[in-house]
């Protein structure tokens, strides 16, 4: 225990750091003044939309990874998965970006499950359709809007996006090569068989494939939607950018602002900003987009910290109860 906390303190200062410059760099960049001007005259009733929006996608990519729940017969219910699932997204604004969303997820449903491999592959098969989609998203778009931006330095990020997602997705489902893959863990036979029992639960899903494709449709619809939100932020910010552009950038932000950080922040401006100068928006309204799509995600972070107080107060009445009824004091 003594020697996690100086690794989590270690990993907490690296992604404090990994924000806070690259926010300290982008607002050196910009003009400051001129940012706050823009989002001072930001239309009300765009961004109210688009935070409705927001919150709405959210319940896409909840009922995207009960697919996976049922598809691997896991005995979760729906209140389960949706309660780890928000209590996740709050996670998510202080552990590891997304990642820290999924240990959430998965620490919470193995604690009443003795399926505990399953209950990884759930999350693990989730986050590879999330990034397929992603693909296809993006790939979609730039082929049907190459002749709008016309810039060939993004087929590298998408490239990359492509083989590392469909590159994974191969490894996991192929016995040979996880098997071979499995080998450097010889020295640890019971995180060995962990991980092999994990590949054969994962291979479960061979038989339902339709389930598989579903979830990539509900990530790809997802996909769609954030890019449609931040076509809305762009109107509430005054800004006549085509929605073409949202659908070929937005995906690439999602990936980039999945590196450690806290909750993707810094990372996700410097890549908007990245992009959307590209095609002639200027940085301070780069900035501004993704920030506002940030407070989006703060609020449906505090919404998820609020169901984790409430459901945890009820549990503890719920345990306190059952032990009165089963431990009765003597008199």
């Amino acid at each position: 225990m003594s020697q996690k906390k100086p690794n989590n303190l270690l990993n907490f200062l690296i992604r404090v750091s990994l924000s806070v410059a690259l926010l300290w760099y982008l607002f050196t960049k910009i003009d400051l003044e001129k940012t706050v001007d823009i989002l001072k005259t930001a239309d009300i009733t765009y961004i109210i939309l688009a935070a409705g929006i927001f919150l709405g996608i959210n319940w896409i990519i909840l009922f995207r990874w009960y697919i996976f729940i049922k598809a691997l017969d896991l005995s979760a219910s729906f209140f389960q998965a949706a309660r780890f699932f928000f209590i996740g997204l709050f996670g998510n604004l202080f552990l590891p970006s997304a990642i820290g969303g999924d240990i959430i997820k998965i620490v919470g449903l193995c604690k009443n499950s003795s399926q505990k491999p399953r209950v990884v592959a759930s999350v693990l098969l989730d986050r590879l359709s999330g990034f397929a989609s992603i693909v296809i998203v993006s790939v979609c778009s730039f082929v049907f809007g190459y002749k709008y931006i016309q810039e060939p330095s993004l087929l590298l990020p998408i490239g990359v996006m492509a083989v590392v997602s469909f590159g994974f997705g191969g490894f996991l489902f192929n016995e040979k090569w996880y098997s071979f893959g499995c080998r450097i863990f010889n020295s640890f036979p019971k995180l060995k068989q962990s991980l092999m029992n994990l590949h054969y639960d994962v291979m479960l899903l061979n038989d339902k494939r339709m389930e598989g494709y579903k979830a990539i449709a509900l990530s790809a619809l997802s996909q769609i939607i954030l890019a449609f939100i931040y076509f809305l932020t762009a109107k509430a910010l005054h800004q006549d950018i085509p929605l073409i552009y949202f659908l070929i950038f937005v995906p690439i932000i999602c990936v980039a602002s999945s590196f450690p950080s806290i909750g993707g922040l810094g990372v996700r401006e410097a890549g908007a900003a990245f992009l959307f100068t590209k095609v002639g928006v200027s940085t301070e309204i780069a900035v501004s987009l993704s920030l506002i799509n940030f407070l989006f995600m703060v609020l449906a972070g505090l919404i998820g910290g609020g169901i984790y107080v409430v459901t945890l107060s009820s549990g503890r009445i719920q345990h306190h109860s059952s032990d009165a009824g089963a431990n009765p004091k003597e008199t």
